[in-house]
């Protein structure tokens, strides 16, 4: 099976850029896990609640926007590039030591068990068998949460915000 599949990699041309051997169980956790706690669901909470923190604090939803999600490219781009160290070389001095200094008080000890917790579920099937029934009954809760998503504030400052800067 191994040499079938880095035949086919092969072909399609992928193992220019190297071919990492691993399971279907290793693949699917580590995929779900990313996914859950901080690619989709972890980043899109922090995202959120940073927003909401400063706009309940009174400043403008706009500059909110800008400042919790907008920047968020800048950032992503500089750890893929060259890692977590790059990124913290490449930012200034005071957003390097703010974000050393407090970004282990958002990523707490009990955060830290929460995530353990999201991948026990999904090693023991608990997730999967959550997302079926999910399924089965027409996501019911997944077609709310995506309704109430689109009805938050930073959705509709984000949209009035990218029409603003669409070129003509």
């Amino acid at each position: 099976a191994k040499e079938n599949a880095l035949a086919v990699a092969k072909a399609l041309g992928a193992t220019r850029a190297g071919v990492l051997e691993t399971t279907f169980s290793e693949e699917t956790e580590t995929d779900l896990f990313g996914e859950q706690a901080d690619l989709c669901g972890g980043c899109a909470e922090l995202i959120t609640a940073s927003f909401q923190t400063l706009v309940d604090a009174g400043y403008q939803p706009e500059i909110a926007y800008f400042e919790t999600l907008h920047e968020l490219k800048l950032i992503t781009d500089l750890i893929q590039a060259g890692g977590i160290e790059h990124m913290w070389n490449n930012v200034s001095n005071t957003a390097e030591y703010g974000g050393r200094t407090r970004g282990k008080k958002i990523i707490t000890k009990q955060v830290r068990e929460n995530m353990k917790q999201m991948l026990e579920d999904i090693k023991t099937g608990k997730f999967a068998d959550e997302w079926m029934s999910e399924k089965e009954a027409g996501m019911p809760n997944l077609k709310k949460m995506r309704k109430e998503g689109k009805e938050m504030q930073i959705e509709k400052v984000g949209a009035g915000l990218r029409k603003m800067f669409v070129r003509k």
